[in-house]
């Protein structure tokens, strides 16, 4: 189980994410929908993963950097739905996000990326 930031400015996709989320027992313990409001909960709530909606105003590029200065090794998993626009996820892991999913979300895919993210740099 994890603690979980959500990043996302739509209701409706927050709703979605932090349901399938909670059904697999992670802890969602705030929710931002700017990206300034994400790097200050990120900061408050020291959360176990981010997950970063990239077209937020202010940006989730921008985000993403600044939570990657303030703690290198924060892990982020970007949410878009612009998926078919390669430079945008490159942008993202450029800026440090270890993980991609697509809208709209898909469960199966959302839990293997957090699982796979929350992993990498502790083997089981």
């Amino acid at each position: 189980m994890a603690r979980i930031l959500i990043c996302e400015d739509s209701k409706l996709e927050c709703k979605i994410i932090t349901e399938i989320l909670k059904k697999d027992n992670h802890e969602i313990i705030g929710e931002a929908i700017n990206g300034q409001e994400a790097v200050d909960k990120f900061i408050s709530l020291k959360p176990d993963l981010v997950t970063m909606d990239i077209l937020m105003k202010p940006d989730g590029h921008s985000a993403i950097k600044q939570i990657k200065k303030i703690d290198p090794a924060a892990k982020i998993i970007i949410v878009t739905s612009l998926v078919d626009d390669k430079g945008e996820v490159v942008q993202s892991v450029r800026l440090g996000a270890e993980g991609f999913v697509g809208k709209p979300v898909n469960e199966k895919i959302l839990l293997e990326e957090v699982k796979r993210v929350l992993n990498k740099n502790n083997p089981a």
